[in-house]
């Protein structure tokens, strides 16, 4: 009788509440998720829709969401003016995937290492520290921008490569998201390692690196944007127009046009915030699975 009920239930369960694949049962959660999907997805299809709408769409009243008459004229008026420009466009998409790729580097180092030790090891003020990342996670990058400002003086950064590094390498929220991420990690994991001789070195790097791979790719998404879309450091902290970053440049398009070029300067401006979010489309496709992974598991904590 126990058997039958328990085979009963088990396939109640494994078809109806839980099943493998497709079943009627989930037709309720597909009733809510997707238009909550579709609604998630309309400022992609706008980037997307504006970046091919003509002059007269773009200033339709009422405004037009989708496309009507798509062209690519907004691309070749782009082009044309990056060909005119007195610096190759190529010196400043070097310059952007470079400074990318080093901050993101440099960035999942000094937050997975700040965070083990905030995590694991044991030293005087390490509640303050922690507490005084936490409260910087209040603060908007404007609200310090006068202070790094000061502290990019003092430090002679201006003017160089580093400067586009260096202020973005503290980020709380990364620092804060790791640290409770190896929080999970038992100690005995640790302790294990330690009486087998392995070193603090060779622990971060066997054992904390793979075990917390989801939140390293989620932070490496956050300093993928941060990096590749910041034209604030180009423009309060370089004045020398080879070490400035493609978000820069594309973002003085507009703003250099006057009179009969403002018009098409929307369409330029259309056509340029698509090319600089296609990467970022990109890398969060590649690496999602890992982010939802990073939120399953700060769910269950």
């Amino acid at each position: 009788m126990i058997k039958k009920w328990f085979s009963r239930y088990s396939g109640v369960r494994n078809r109806g509440i839980n099943p493998q694949g497709f079943h009627v049962s989930q037709l309720k959660f597909y009733v809510v998720l997707l238009p909550l999907s579709a609604l998630m997805l309309l400022p992609i299809i706008y980037i997307f829709s504006s970046a091919f709408k003509p002059p007269d769409e773009l200033f339709a009243f009422p405004p037009r969401f989708f496309v009507v008459n798509p062209t690519t004229q907004n691309f070749t008026d782009l082009f044309s003016r990056l060909s005119t420009s007195g610096i190759p466009i190529s010196r400043y998409l070097f310059n952007s995937i470079l400074i990318t790729i080093v901050t993101v580097a440099a960035s999942i180092l000094v937050s997975s290492t700040a965070a083990y030790s905030l995590s694991k090891k044991r030293f005087k003020l390490k509640q303050i520290l922690f507490a005084v990342n936490n409260v910087a996670l209040m603060f908007v990058p404007i609200a310090v921008t006068i202070p790094r400002f000061l502290v990019i003086v003092e430090l002679n950064l201006l003017n160089t490569f580093w400067v586009h590094v260096l202020p973005v390498l503290a980020m709380p929220v990364g620092l804060f998201l790791l640290k409770q991420f190896i929080d999970g990690i038992p100690d005995e994991v640790i302790e294990a390692a330690q009486i087998d001789g392995a070193s603090d070195w060779r622990i971060y790097w066997r054992i904390i690196l793979p075990m917390i791979r989801p939140a390293l790719a989620t932070i490496a998404i956050l300093t993928f944007q941060s990096a590749w879309n910041n034209a604030e450091i180009s423009t309060l902290y370089v004045s020398d127009e080879s070490l400035r970053t493609l978000a820069f440049y594309l973002s003085t398009l507009t703003t250099t046009t006057t009179g009969a070029n403002a018009v098409a300067g929307q369409g330029i401006a259309a056509a340029a915030a698509l090319i600089m979010f296609l990467p970022n489309l990109v890398i969060f496709i590649i690496l999602q699975g890992q982010v939802m992974s990073t939120m399953s598991h700060s769910g269950l904590k």
